[in-house]
């Protein structure tokens, strides 16, 4: 339950810190490969609830990678 909420934080912070690099018009090649790495490292917390929430936002970082070209289909 603890890994899925601190990979739920990092998942959301990679997202801010890819909205700002989008803001500043350049993104972070680094930063698409630590959510693709996130993202890609999917286990269950046993709490069907937090499992839920931590799936939208694993979506969420599936969405912005697949706009960029880096999240395979």
């Amino acid at each position: 339950r603890r890994r899925a909420i601190q990979r739920g934080h990092d998942l959301l912070d990679s997202l801010e810190g890819l909205r700002a690099d989008l803001l500043a018009g350049r993104v972070s090649g680094e930063r698409l490969q630590r959510i693709l790495s996130l993202v890609r490292r999917q286990s269950g917390s046993g709490d069907p609830k937090l499992d839920e929430v931590i799936a939208d936002i694993e979506l969420r970082a599936q969405v912005e990678l697949a706009k960029l070209g880096r999240f395979p289909s």
